[in-house]
């Protein structure tokens, strides 16, 4: 039993001198990116476009249907989902697959604003300290719209303005329930769900962002029913 105590107890150890390390080079890697331009500057690149949608500016409807789908929670836990991770973690190996993210919304905008698109796991701790300064200088509110204005839809559409624009022709607050659930779920992998790249599986994506509307009680069942 002494010895089992001992590699557990070493085994911790080192995963916590693992995870110290981790945190040291992910902090030294978001400094050297604000050297190159500060937070509030990158910020700025996406809030003073022409054609921001602020948040007051985005139907609630389809402000809930990107809650529902891409953070449920994100009005009531911090930068970091602790649980979501915890979530992901056993979902993935549970499923021998690593398709879910614990990521939050906040994540996903440091994600978008702050780094690039590259996927390694200095990237994804640097974004831990990302989304703690959005966190300090700006409301969640405000978190939403820079994430719905900074991501790609797919065709060329960056952004909710442009999106909307391309694939309905009309301004984002006029969008229907069927609109907004549709581009609520484009930015998880435009290629896949833009609606001129392939309808059908667009069509299946709409559906689970639908889905996740009913489950959080944005919307009703019927509601759903009278779409299709």
């Amino acid at each position: 039993m002494k010895i089992i105590k001992k590699i557990i107890i070493a085994i911790i150890i080192l995963i916590i001198i693992l995870a110290s390390f981790l945190l040291l080079i992910g902090y030294g890697y978001y400094a050297k990116t604000l050297k190159e331009k500060p937070l509030i500057s990158r910020v700025e690149e996406i809030t003073q476009k022409e054609n921001y949608i602020t948040f007051d500016q985005l139907p609630k409807t389809y402000v809930n249907a990107v809650v529902a789908v891409e953070d449920h929670r994100f009005y009531d836990h911090g930068p970091i989902d602790f649980i979501a991770i915890a979530r992901a973690f056993y979902t993935n190996i549970r499923d021998n697959e690593f398709d879910e993210g614990g990521s939050t919304i906040t994540q996903q905008v440091a994600k978008n604003v702050v780094f690039n698109q590259d996927k390694n796991i200095i990237r994804k701790v640097a974004e831990i300290f990302a989304a703690y300064d959005l966190e300090k200088n700006y409301s969640k509110s405000e978190i939403l719209a820079i994430y719905v204005n900074s991501c790609y839809f797919g065709d060329g559409y960056y952004g909710i303005y442009e999106a909307s624009k391309g694939y309905y022709n009309k301004q984002p607050k006029d969008l229907t329930l069927e609109e907004a659930s549709m581009l609520a779920g484009v930015p998880n992998a435009p290629s896949v769900y833009a609606p001129t790249v392939n309808p059908n599986l667009a069509k299946k994506r709409q559906q689970h962002v639908l889905n996740k509307m009913v489950e959080y009680g944005y919307i009703s069942q019927n509601e759903v029913n009278n779409i299709h």
